[in-house]
């Protein structure tokens, strides 16, 4: 992808079933779009991105070092999700491919599910539900409370984990929270100094955080002994967040009184497969295949979300939010200007060659940006078009060069 091209040579290809919405708004721009239902892995997935521009995916696709090699068209990778865990970033960067999640849009249906799920577990929702199944009427407020007044620990006080801080006090709750990093409390939440504290405090914990070395196993049966007996336990973040062995023993014992997991260490790649976790059989456990965020409204959302970025990208190339590119927005490039953009390794002396090639040349600049982190720097210069097509030959014979490309306006 080092030149402009015609919209309609722009090829897209979407794995995963994604959002029909997408290929709304990119059939709109003009690409040409190519869509597939399954996640396919190795030579067919290399096979199927062949020539690609742009690729989309959900959450099981899996985009290695391998595939990224086998792709020297690919500019950009749209996660329609939230996780970036199913691409290796570093060999995405390495090639000057940037790489875009949605963050932010399905937090509202998470922070639903989460509420819903405290509710339920307060209520022996599951149990009853299960009993009138089979036959048998158990009417009995035994074991069941409002949520009125009780104690909500919130683990990763993120966009998720704030959303249900406010839905929660709106139910009469009282929240309390945990974050490894600076945030701002909403409402009467209370920040505790520590995760323990978070977990003996609560009459339920909900978890939102990250997949991180620091997250794996971050609840284990240290951390499940400090909690209340007969508290909750939710988790609607990453599957390896808990130890799910020490959580059924902590079940079994009735030291924790329910349970409510969406997330697996370990997910089917399909629908059609078999899957077995150790909570199954286990009374007021909520189990669901990993459906936080699976709402019509959510999955919308991401689909905008993402689209939107990655026709900024290839139109104008804005990198903003990307996950693993210096960060730059631009603004709309002038009538009869090029757009150089050129993405190179961060070392000495790169940019001041920049700046002879246009001295040498007499290139007339109207803008340069500049954003760069520690391994890499993206430079873009809007010039007069008269000298675009030779600077750009000569940006692209400095060794540095990871990928140089033009954009251009009539």
């Amino acid at each position: 992808m080092n030149a402009s091209y015609p919209p309609h040579e722009i090829r897209v290809v979407l794995f995963e079933s994604i959002h029909a919405r997408a290929t709304q708004l990119l059939g709109k721009e003009g690409y040409t779009l190519t869509t597939h239902a399954g996640m396919p892995s190795g030579k067919e997935l290399i096979e199927l991105a062949q020539g690609a521009h742009i690729v989309g995916i959900r959450s099981k696709t899996q985009l290695d070092a391998e595939f990224f090699a086998a792709a020297p068209d690919l500019g950009t990778v749209g996660c329609f999700c939230i996780g970036t865990n199913q691409v290796d970033l570093k060999a995405a960067s390495d090639r000057g491919v940037v790489v875009f999640n949605a963050p932010f849009a399905n937090t509202r249906s998470v922070a639903e599910l989460t509420m819903a799920e405290i509710i339920a577990l307060h209520r022996g929702l599951v149990q009853r539900s299960m009993a009138l199944h089979q036959g048998r009427w158990t009417k009995s407020a035994k074991g069941c409370h409002e949520v009125r007044g009780r104690t909500l620990g919130i683990v990763g006080y993120g966009r998720i984990g704030s959303q249900a801080s406010v839905l929660a006090e709106a139910l009469g709750m009282r929240v309390v929270f945990h974050d490894i990093v600076d945030c701002l409390a909403h409402g009467n939440a209370a920040r505790l100094p520590s995760l323990d504290e978070v977990l003996s405090a609560s009459d339920v914990v909900t978890l939102h955080v990250p997949a991180t070395p620091e997250t794996k196993n971050l609840i284990g049966r240290r951390e499940l002994g400090l909690m209340k007996p007969g508290s909750f336990l939710i988790n609607n973040a990453r599957g390896d967040v808990v130890d799910l062995v020490a959580l059924r023993e902590a079940l079994d014992s009735q030291h924790l009184a329910g349970a409510a997991i969406d997330v697996f260490p370990s997910e089917p790649a399909s629908n059609d497969t078999s899957f077995e976790v150790p909570l199954a059989g286990c009374a007021n456990v909520i189990l669901t295949p990993h459906v936080g965020g699976s709402t019509a409204e959510a999955q919308e959302n991401i689909a905008v979300e993402v689209c939107t970025k990655l026709a900024k990208f290839m139109n104008n190339g804005s990198t903003t939010t990307s996950v693993n590119f210096p960060e730059v927005e631009l603004p709309q490039l002038h009538p009869k200007h090029h757009r150089i953009l050129h993405y190179h390794h961060n070392v000495p002396g790169v940019l001041s060659r920049m700046h002879r090639i246009i001295s040498d040349l007499g290139v007339n600049i109207s803008a340069e940006f500049l954003q760069s982190n520690p391994r890499h720097s993206y430079v873009i210069m809007d010039v007069e078009a008269t000298h675009g097509g030779t600077f750009l030959e000569q940006l692209r014979e400095i060794p540095e060069t990871i990928r140089a490309r033009m954009l251009w306006c009539p």
